[in-house]
């Protein structure tokens, strides 16, 4: 174990599996987050002292240079979702991950990895977008031999897409989408982490745009997840001027309470993300340029949606019961 790793955002989403995966690979990992007593977690990835949750604040300069000291690579799981507060679009999606390239390239850090986003683009139809190409730009313009991961949407156990559909859809049998046209290619996470581990070693660098097999609408995805879960519901397609309403209004509260109130249920600029297709560009380096098969979600989902069941883990039971001839 002479080589270390450090991930920032390490116990997030994404970062768990990379630093899963490279303490498979004999690496020691640094799991730098804001709250390391809640990411002890990480360490039975590895044998004892193998990975170690460090406390890390993005917005810092010293803070993130301590986390980086000795490393062989970084990674740069950071994101947000957002608009306001101190750990807004900007400051961590841009100048959050302008901070370590800058850092890294300081230090002669050999590999340095990046988690975008498809869409990234500074002159994009969303903030977020806009935040993920200017924090692209600046790691391109202190790091040139970046790598950097465009993902579509993520799915995996503990995912934010499918978990939280799949959550909405017990509460009513009416299930309201916005953007029910617009396609996505949803990419496994553990094939995500697959894709970094290969620019922490120094296999890969550039730009690789990482997307699932299967290119499908919104609503189309979430039908399918729907006969996973056993749920029958009527698909709602808002309009996006409709859902702009309540976006709008959701935003205003948590402008008006200063953020007591937080909107993690749809934002303005959610909807503008909406608009645009979630996909892989026909000119773009893919998981298959890494020699990584991609996932398909529709063999992962029933791993861990099987809680939303009505019969929960006993469903497969029920069902089995039902062709059993009476004596």
């Amino acid at each position: 174990m002479s080589k270390l790793v450090t991930i920032y955002g390490g116990s997030g989403f994404v970062g768990r599996y990379i630093a899963r995966r490279m303490a498979k690979e004999g690496w020691r990992v640094r799991v730098a987050c804001r709250r390391p007593n809640q990411a002890l977690f990480v360490k039975p990835y590895g044998t004892p002292g193998q990975v170690d949750p460090v406390f890390c604040n993005i917005r810092d300069d010293a803070s993130v240079l301590a986390a980086m000291a000795g490393s062989d690579a970084v990674v740069n799981c950071v994101g947000t979702f957002d608009r306001g507060g101190k750990n807004n679009f900007t400051a961590v999606q841009a100048e959050g991950a302008a901070r370590i390239a800058r850092l890294a390239a300081q230090q002669g850090v050999p590999a340095l990895v990046h988690i975008s986003a498809i869409g990234a683009d500074v002159n994009g139809a969303s903030l977020y977008a806009q935040s993920k190409g200017e924090g692209e730009a600046a790691i391109l313009a202190a790091y040139p031999t970046a790598m950097i991961l465009r993902p579509s949407v993520i799915f995996g156990n503990e995912d934010g897409f499918f978990n939280r559909f799949a959550a909405m859809s017990r509460l009513g049998p009416i299930l309201p989408l916005v953007g029910g046209n617009t396609k996505f290619q949803p990419v496994y996470v553990d094939d995500v982490a697959q894709a970094a581990v290969k620019g922490i070693k120094g296999e890969a660098h550039g730009i690789y745009e990482l997307g699932g097999p299967d290119t499908e609408s919104f609503r189309a995805i979430i039908a399918k997840m729907l006969t996973v879960i056993r749920r029958r519901r009527l698909v709602l397609n808002l309009p996006f001027f409709i859902a702009n309403i309540p976006a709008t209004l959701l935003d205003f509260a948590a402008f008006a309470t200063g953020g007591i109130f937080r909107n993690s249920i749809l934002t303005r600029d959610q909807v503008a993300s909406l608009r645009s297709d979630n996909t892989v560009a026909p000119d773009a380096k893919t998981l298959a340029d890494l020699g990584i098969t991609a996932t398909d979600y529709a063999s992962v989902i029933p791993e861990y949606l099987w809680r939303y069941r009505p019969s929960g883990q006993y469903a497969a039971i029920k069902e089995s019961a039902k062709h059993l001839k009476k004596a």
